[in-house]
């Protein structure tokens, strides 16, 4: 440790780990880094299913996250280990590429590295666990493929749609209204959706929130929500008809680009420069109404001047509008973005059936709804809750169920859930193992294994006795050839997935198959490491 001085002479003090580093090299490094990524999966293998628990995470700042999504949990650590951050990164990947399933994929990826320590502990060479591993992953998304069910739905028939979406609902905070929610969420893909070329932009949803309420009291709203109200008290609430004029140049005079100094040396000048600002403000004003606007939208903030002479014209306004809701605007109404006064005109305007100010509760919170837009390309799924937490979380289950959704219009093939489909496929691998003479076949056995791990967990935290259960399921998928039996985690009484309505996307488990693959391999081949007294994980 040492004291030095910056260049206003304040002392900081640096600290030396340089005596505290050490160097692994071998199976010590690969032992070191499996134990710090497995530490990261177990923390995340009591928040899979439907009865996982909730982490609590406080930031540096003191800002409170309750929530069990694993790419939230592992966003928020502070993971100082390189290589288990190696999960973090796959956490994020899944929830990017697919939008759920990133608690499982980190579960998966941290029995498969358990396993591959119990395999290097027998001697057994990185390389050929890892040619093992995958060979067992292709086996196991050949066997995903063929135990699959294709999802038949249309717009008349949106029924299983909104299934697969509960089941996505069902381990999060909103799974008491998850009807509810579900309905909300297939009918904003669908909205959305180009159905003959198989995509959904999910940019085109917002979701907004506001604290107070009851989370029934949520909404799909065919238009924008914009967390903004009109500029001056005294302008009209209510909008009919709308056309809208979406600026986003400012309610101001021009400003020279070059630093000028203007200097005012009687009342005549100051009269001049006043009068010249007026006009500017009349000009921009009489080009809004010549226009045909009945409603202003402005990036930018207003003058007092400007905002009283847009009150004097009857023309309401809304100010500070950020550039995401304006583009969501110009989408929605049909209008286009005008980046000057010069340009605007009757054929950039956009038109909305309604522009309404909502008032929430006591404290006069205002909102502004734009509905029955031109173009309906663009919706806002509208949250309450009782606090910041659950509206949060609330959002991250809607996000999780939207991307559920699209993936369905992408791929309408399902598995089922409840670990079925991991169970099926750890049958299927355990076959094949047995038809390999090399040393790979415990590569593909300890695959094998390691997909227990989620059905594992979900009667864990269901509060059955996992291993007792795991068994008569398996038993039972040999002997009826059911790839369908699973876990029963409701406590329904009934453990075929598909009477029970558990669904999930194929391309979504077999992406998680090949994320954790990936990175496990990544792991085993790094034998050569530095770690410090201060690594945590």
């Amino acid at each position: 440790m040492s004291v030095i001085f910056d260049e206003s002479g304040r002392p900081f003090i640096i600290l030396r780990e340089q005596d505290k580093k050490q160097r692994l090299k071998g199976y010590d490094a690969q032992k070191s880094n499996i134990l710090a990524s497995t530490s990261i999966a177990k923390l995340l293998r009591t928040s899979l299913g439907p009865r996982g628990m909730d982490k609590m995470l406080v930031s540096g700042d003191g800002d409170v996250t309750v929530t069990n999504d694993g790419a939230t949990i592992l966003d928020q650590m502070e993971v100082q280990h390189q290589v288990a951050k190696l999960l973090v990164d796959l956490s994020q990947s899944q929830d990017d590429e697919i939008g759920d399933g990133t608690t499982g994929v980190v579960v998966l990826a941290g029995a498969l590295l358990e396993h591959a320590l119990t395999l290097l502990d027998k001697g057994i060479h990185p390389t050929r666990i890892s040619d093992g591993f995958e060979k067992a992953c292709d086996i196991g998304v050949e066997e995903l493929a063929r135990i699959s069910d294709k999802l038949e739905f249309n717009k008349d028939n949106l029924e299983p749609l909104v299934k697969t979406a509960q089941t996505t609902i069902t381990s999060k905070i909103i799974n008491k209204h998850k009807e509810k929610f579900a309905d909300i969420c297939v009918k904003a893909v669908l909205d959305v959706a180009d159905l003959e070329r198989k995509d959904v932009n999910l940019d085109l949803i917002k979701i907004q929130g506001k604290t107070g309420g009851k989370l029934e009291d949520s909404c799909l709203v065919d238009g924008i929500v914009v967390d903004k109200d009109m500029s001056h008290p005294q302008m009209q609430k209510v909008v009919k008809d709308a056309k809208i004029a979406i600026l986003t140049c400012p309610f101001e005079p021009p400003k020279p680009k070059t630093k000028n100094t203007i200097v005012i040396e009687d009342k005549e000048q100051y009269e001049k420069l006043y009068r010249q600002e007026q006009e500017y403000f009349v000009n921009q004003v009489k080009q809004c109404k010549d226009s045909g606007a009945n409603l202003v939208i402005c990036q930018w903030g207003f003058d007092d001047e400007a905002n009283h002479l847009l009150l004097q014209n009857e023309l309401p306004a809304v100010r500070w509008v950020g550039g995401v809701e304006i583009e969501l605007i110009a989408i929605a109404t049909g209008g286009r973005i005008v980046p000057r006064f010069e340009e605007l005109d009757a054929a950039k305007l956009g038109s909305a059936g309604l522009v309404r100010e909502v008032t929430f509760g006591t404290v006069k919170d205002r909102m502004l709804f734009i509905e029955n837009c031109a173009n309906t390309k663009a919706v806002t799924i509208f949250v309450r809750g009782g606090n910041k937490m659950i509206i949060e979380e609330a959002k991250r289950a809607i996000h999780d169920a939207l991307c559920v959704v699209r993936n369905l219009i992408r791929d309408n093939r399902i598995v089922y859930g409840g670990g079925s489909a991991e169970i099926a496929c750890s049958l299927r691998i355990g076959e094949e193992a047995d038809k390999i003479s090399s040393v790979e076949q415990y590569a593909l056995r300890a695959f094998a294994d390691a997909l227990d791990a989620v059905p594992i967990a979900l009667a864990e935290n269901s509060g059955l006795n996992s291993i007792d259960h795991l068994s008569k399921i398996k038993s039972e998928q040999l002997k009826t050839k059911n790839p369908r039996i699973g876990v029963d985690a409701v406590g329904s009484g009934n453990s075929d997935m598909r009477t029970q309505g558990v669904f999930e996307t194929l391309i979504g488990k077999q992406q998680q198959l090949r994320l954790a693959t990936q990175v496990v391999k990544m792991i085993l081949k790094i034998d050569d490491c530095i770690v410090t007294g201060s690594d945590q994980f």
